[in-house]
């Protein structure tokens, strides 16, 4: 924790030298004011005399105002640090989950990630606010009131030399014991965090096969394995203050007994023990105000080493020390015997993978489920890197390439249609931010969505809820469509993109398509034999490899695998 506080708080070394200024004018005021009250008690009320009383409550006022103004500007700076530094925590965090690659998601988990970037970062904000406003100051106090506490009596100091001693064993033991649980409390929160994104995602799976009374149980599990271990942390903690607040009184009470007793033999005046008695207080006080802040520190350490192992992972993929450029975008994209594993898979998902998608061209991509058809479309922007051999894009090898630039020659439409919060035409401007209105129909009119889209109450400033859930699954991928439309690329890549349209909007989008992508190399993954049937070189994918590559027709005649999937789709009438 201490190295994330030194790196993230460096820039705000100036405002914290300032708090800390602040603070020591208000733990110097604080130490003063008992030792104006016991003048007033020496010199003023045992000798009768009220003009020095006022004289001196007049300067006890003045300290007490100039320690209410340092108090309030301290506070108000401090949690303008603690702020900004939640912001800026936040800030490195999510620009380092999107420099991230696929594997380094999936090695955190997206539950895991949003708990870092959300709880971990504000348990780590609410110490750094503590530290400005007690942790700085309590020092402060205890150093300067034991001090004093010396100057005025020393055999009576002997009390707090035995006090606080016994408070620190106590804390440390305490703490020795929270910070394990601390720690197994941030993985059970990112446990609940994706027990309830699934059951919310999931819902109407959950609902559809009568799992409610199972996912209950599932999460009742989860929640019941964080409520208890944080009962064993907070009854921890629940016996601390307790004990202290025992340690504080008792000594209190051991402070009046010895002090009354040199009062009564004229080994020290009323007004020095009364000062005793507040430096006593300010004393153990300080050190209760850091065992509260003890509380949060083991919670935080935790947390800061969850935020710390995110920013200390490097990406596996970044961009080249000295990229390509002047690479001509024309949209030529080649495999030369690519092979594909993923992190700690005994066995590649894709092996000996060579061909050439053209500009003009449609390339579709086939094969059973599991057969690696989205791992090979997710090889092209990127998304993983190859194990072995190579993926060109214009003639060079895309680890070569500025992702950016990359990624510019691209049209992506995944799997899964995903649109994001706001309206139809922020969601198509995705694709293209100067997009006019007219564009913006245009494209859905290729796309097959203008007539849905028309018939909106606020057409293309229709609302659009996170994940595009307003809209059914055909909605979301004509919209997604026209959104790599948009972009206007050299490559297009349709990865199962036609799955939930029916087959005469299905027949009607690749009409429009073919027309306007005409000059653009087209790759598509389909499931649907009939979505592909007519593209000009069709890649048959089986376990991993090459099956077959050519024509409809010169698969029918030379592949058994793609037979027999014309045959599972459109009947052995058509596979003949």
């Amino acid at each position: 924790m201490i190295r994330l506080l030194r790196q993230k708080l460096a820039p705000y070394s100036r405002q914290l030298t300032f708090v800390l200024a602040l603070l020591l004018v208000q733990a110097v005021a604080n130490l003063y004011l008992p030792t104006l009250n016991a003048d007033i008690i020496n010199n003023g009320v045992l000798k009768g005399d009220t003009n020095y009383i006022l004289r001196v409550g007049g300067i006890m006022l003045g300290v007490t105002v100039l320690f209410a103004i340092a108090s309030i500007i301290a506070v108000y700076w401090g949690a303008k640090i603690a702020m900004s530094f939640g912001r800026d925590i936040r800030g490195a965090l999510f620009r380092k989950v999107e420099s991230f690659s696929q594997a380094e998601v999936n090695h955190f988990g997206t539950p895991s990630l949003i708990t870092r970037t959300t709880n971990d970062v504000q348990q780590v904000q609410m110490v750094v606010l503590m530290m400005v406003t007690v942790i700085i100051s309590a020092p402060i106090t205890a150093i300067g009131g034991i001090v004093l506490a010396l100057r005025l009596d020393v055999p009576l100091s002997g009390v707090i030399l035995a006090a606080v001693p016994v408070m620190g064993i106590f804390i440390g033991l305490v703490v020795r014991k929270a910070v394990p649980l601390f720690r197994a409390m941030q993985v059970k929160i990112d446990r609940i965090n994706q027990v309830t994104r699934e059951t919310l995602s999931g819902v109407r799976v959950i609902r559809a096969f009568d799992r409610t009374g199972y996912e209950e149980r599932r999460f009742d599990e989860a929640n019941v394995d964080l409520t208890q271990t944080t009962l064993r942390v907070t009854r921890m903690f629940a016996l601390m203050i307790p004990t202290l607040t025992a340690i504080l009184n008792l000594s209190m009470v051991a402070v009046m007994w010895f002090g009354s007793l040199r009062v009564a033999n004229h080994g020290m005046q009323m007004g020095d023990l009364t000062a005793f008695l507040q430096y006593v207080m300010q004393i153990l006080f300080a050190v209760v105000m850091a065992t509260i802040m003890f509380v949060m520190v083991p919670r935080a350490a935790a947390s800061s080493e969850r935020i710390q192992q995110v920013l200390e992972t490097e990406p596996t993929i970044t961009d080249p020390g000295s990229p390509a450029t002047g690479v001509p975008a024309r949209g030529v994209v080649e495999f030369e015997d690519v092979e594909f594993r993923y992190p700690g898979a005994e066995e590649p998902v894709l092996t000996g993978i060579t061909f050439t998608a053209q500009p003009g061209e449609t390339t579709a991509i086939v094969g059973s489920t599991g057969s690696g058809k989205s791992t090979l479309i997710n090889l092209i922007p990127r998304f993983y890197d190859v194990t072995a051999g190579s993926v060109r894009v214009d003639g060079v090898d895309v680890r070569q390439m500025e992702r950016q630039n990359l990624w510019r020659r691209l049209g992506l439409v995944p799997q899964k249609a995903f649109l994001f919060s706001g309206t139809v035409a922020s969601n198509l401007r995705q694709g293209n931010d100067d997009a006019t209105d007219d564009e913006l129909w245009r494209l859905l009119g290729i796309a097959q969505g203008r007539e849905f889209v028309a018939e909106m109450t606020d057409q293309l400033e229709a609302p659009i809820t996170q994940g595009g859930a307003n809209v059914s699954g055909g909605q979301r991928q004509r919209l997604a469509i026209a959104r790599a439309l948009a972009r206007r690329p050299q490559v297009f890549i349709f990865d199962d993109s036609f799955s939930a349209l029916d087959f005469r909007t299905d027949a009607l989008l690749r009409s429009a398509l073919k027309r306007e992508t005409a000059d653009a190399t087209v790759i598509i993954v389909a499931q649907r034999v009939g979505t592909i049937m007519h593209a000009d070189r069709i890649i048959v994918l089986e376990n991993g490899t090459i099956a077959g590559t050519g024509t409809h027709e010169e698969l029918l005649a030379t592949s058994d695998t793609y037979r027999e999937i014309v045959a599972s789709q459109l009947g052995e009438e058509h596979a003949s």
